[in-house]
C-alpha cells in the first residue's frame, strides 16, 4: 500500500493546477519542440531532438510522480489542529538544550518539506520525533548518523 501524503489544501491545488499544465500545454510544447528538431534533419546528429526526449521523459517522469501523489494525498483539515500537542501542520518553536539556540519549524508532509524556508517532514528524524509532544517536553531526535540532540519544545501554533 502507498504512503499516504500529507498536503494543505493550497499545497494540494498548487501540485494539482501543476499536473494539469504538464498534461496539457506541457505535452504540447514538448511535442512541438521534438516536431522543430526533426525538421532538422539527421536525427543520429541531431543534438536539439535529443535533448526534447530527454526534456519529454523528464516531464513524463514528473507527471507520472504528480499523479501518484494527487492519488495518495490526504488533504490536512487545518481547522483540526490545536496547539495542546505536536501533529503535521503545527508550527513549532524549540531550543536546543546542550547550545541553547532556537529554532522554528513547520511539520508538514515529506512533499512538502523545504529546510530551507522552515518546513520540515513529519517523516524527517526532527519531525517524527516531535510528533505528540507538548510545551515543555524535551524530545531525544536519534540522527542518521548515530548522534542524540535533545531540544525542548517551547511553544506550538498553527
Amino acid at each position: 500500500m502507498a504512503q499516504e501524503i500529507l498536503l494543505t489544501a493550497e499545497a494540494y491545488k498548487k501540485k494539482n493546477d501543476e499536473l494539469e499544465y504538464l498534461k496539457t500545454a506541457g505535452r504540447d510544447e514538448i511535442a512541438e519542440r521534438i516536431k522543430e528538431a526533426r525538421s532538422f534533419g539527421d536525427l543520429s546528429e541531431n543534438s536539439e531532438y535529443d535533448e526534447a526526449l530527454n526534456d519529454q521523459a523528464k516531464m513524463e517522469a514528473k507527471i507520472a510522480q504528480l499523479e501518484n501523489e494527487m492519488k495518495n494525498a490526504k488533504i490536512l483539515d487545518e481547522s483540526a489542529i490545536t496547539t495542546e500537542a505536536i501533529h503535521v501542520g503545527s508550527k513549532v518553536k524549540i531550543r536546543d538544550v546542550e547550545y541553547g539556540d532556537i529554532e522554528e519549524y513547520k511539520i508538514l508532509g515529506e512533499s512538502q518539506a523545504n529546510p530551507d524556508e522552515g518546513i520540515i517532514s513529519d517523516q524527517s528524524a526532527v519531525g517524527k520525533a516531535l510528533i505528540g509532544n507538548k510545551v515543555g517536553d524535551v524530545v531525544n531526535v536519534h540522527l542518521p548518523n548515530g548522534n542524540v540532540i535533545a531540544f525542548e519544545v517551547l511553544e506550538i501554533s498553527i
